[in-house]
């Protein structure tokens, strides 16, 4: 079971040990609301870095939105139809960033000793629990944003079809260390299915 103040080192199966060091942004808070049956779960959250990576996505996505539809309203009916529309996107734009700060707050994952769990949502609260036997392969990807800031996603596939297992946001280092850590014990755990 994974305790405050342990090393990252070798993994043994059913052995687990924290990614992140007692203190830091990522570990869990204890202030944090816990969901009914959480107790014991030392939650871990992704890098802070994520609501920036967030921020800067929406951001590139509504400025040139805003900008476009209201210099083609501005010329095509009226200069003040243009500026509203473009004034009300950016609005949205920042009302959509205001979601983005809570849903990025209710991300976190655990691991225990069988399996992986992994918590997100602000109106529907999800909460997916991977046995380690269960996982096929794992991913860490990042796009351009990601990369820039030293962020990766870890993705979890399983047999599921319906199986939508992702870290996003951990520090690469961090991605790379819970990969090569899940790997050998989805292929220990399987193994003995």
């Amino acid at each position: 079971m994974v305790t405050r103040g342990e090393r990252v080192g070798d993994v043994t199966p059913g052995q687990r040990t924290p990614l992140t060091k007692p203190g830091s942004p990522a570990e869990s808070e204890p202030g944090s609301p816990a969901e009914p049956g959480d107790a014991g779960i030392g939650w871990q959250r992704p890098s802070p870095r994520l609501l920036r990576a967030r921020r800067i996505q929406t951001g590139l996505a509504t400025v040139p939105a805003a900008l476009a539809s209201g210099l083609i309203l501005g010329i095509a009916a009226s200069p003040g139809l243009g500026l509203g529309t473009g004034l009300g996107l950016l609005a949205i734009g920042l009302l959509w960033e205001r979601f983005l700060a809570r849903r990025v707050a209710a991300w976190g994952y655990a691991e225990r000793d069988d399996d992986l769990m992994v918590r997100r949502g602000v109106l529907i609260r999800r909460q997916s629990v991977i046995p380690y036997g269960r996982m096929q392969f794992i991913d860490v990807t990042a796009g351009p944003v990601e990369r820039s800031l030293g962020l990766a996603t870890l993705r979890m596939h399983t047999a599921a079809a319906a199986s939508d297992a992702r870290i996003p946001g951990l520090d690469r280092a961090v991605a790379a260390k819970l990969r090569d850590q899940l790997a050998p014990l989805g292929e220990a755990r399987a193994a003995g299915l």
